[in-house]
């Protein structure tokens, strides 16, 4: 399996240049576009890995189907249905322009930014700081690594250069859907975005959901089942962006990616996959990191559809 890896990784050089950089937050301007990796975790818990792995990275969007969760343990389904919805937009992960009409939780999922913001509300805590501490203990949890942290430079860059996400923050706010103060939901939010990972972390995340909330390594169950099919079935639809669709396509199973270069595969009842490589397409998507998992789906017969 590392042999597959490995030729699957360096097959996948080619597709770097096709890509950029994210650059809207200065900190990500500075990772190297020719980096890749991917790291598995199957469900007998052997673990297999090429490339950049261990080089870590920011979750940036690959933390939202953690803050879907921690807001589904916290406040339930009826909750979260209420505030945001599980249909595809078709529109960007940063889009204004979801409906010609007034803001509602049908026209916004959990997987793009305003949806995300809102649903960090819905987490329990008296404070963000509590809010945001829980989030990330549910990370620690999830990955085995007690170890996590945030990426402070990317935390406080994310902060200073917010303006979009501060002005999807106060349209909630004009439509009722939120109600607490901006900029303390906001920084809950980049902070959790500037989580830093690597593949083996995102590929053990990706396991739990894959094995529907139970840890396969100590037989842990960290969510209900229930939840965990939420938030894959989500993923399927909505968690490549507005690439979603091409990607179930293309290789077919629920994956979320992020702007840091990262994407987590989940494969119900088989494995976890992290993968990274920061060149991006224009949908937000890792060039090279899809390529690898449309190899990967190749050669394995990964797709559930």
């Amino acid at each position: 399996m590392n042999a597959l890896l490995e030729k699957i990784v360096a097959d996948c050089g080619e597709y770097v240049s096709q890509g950029r950089v994210a650059t809207y937050i200065p900190q990500l301007a500075v990772a190297d576009p020719d980096k890749r990796g991917i790291y598995i975790v199957s469900d007998s818990g052997e673990e297999f890995s090429a490339g950049d792995c261990f080089d870590r990275f920011t979750m940036q969007s690959v933390v939202k189907p953690l803050i879907l969760m921690q807001a589904l343990m916290d406040s339930g389904i009826e909750k979260v249905q209420a505030l945001v919805g599980v249909e595809a937009t078709g529109k960007p992960f940063d889009a204004f322009n979801y409906s010609d009409q007034a803001l509602t939780g049908a026209h916004i999922n959990p997987m793009i930014n305003t949806g995300a913001i809102a649903l960090c509300t819905l987490i329990a805590g008296e404070t963000y700081e509590i809010k945001f501490a829980r989030l990330l203990e549910l990370a620690r949890l999830m990955a085995g690594n007690p170890n996590l942290e945030v990426d402070e430079s990317v935390y406080l860059s994310e902060k200073e250069t917010g303006s979009k996400n501060r002005a999807l923050a106060y349209m909630l706010k004009a439509y009722g859907m939120i109600y607490d103060p901006v900029e303390e939901i906001l920084d809950c939010y980049f902070r959790t975005c500037s989580i830093l990972v690597d593949c083996r972390d995102l590929a053990k995340i990706a396991n739990v959901f894959a094995h529907h909330g139970m840890n396969p390594a100590t037989g842990e169950r960290i969510f209900p089942k229930e939840y965990a099919r939420y938030v894959t079935a989500t993923l399927a639809t909505c968690g490549m962006y507005d690439g979603s669709g091409k990607f179930a396509l293309d290789v077919g199973f629920p994956a979320k990616s992020g702007v840091g270069g990262g994407i987590m595969g989940v494969i119900p009842k088989r494995m976890g996959i992290g993968v990274f490589a920061p060149a991006l397409d224009k949908h937000g998507n890792s060039v090279a990191g899809v390529h690898m998992l449309m190899k990967l789906n190749q050669e394995m017969d990964l797709s559930i559809y």
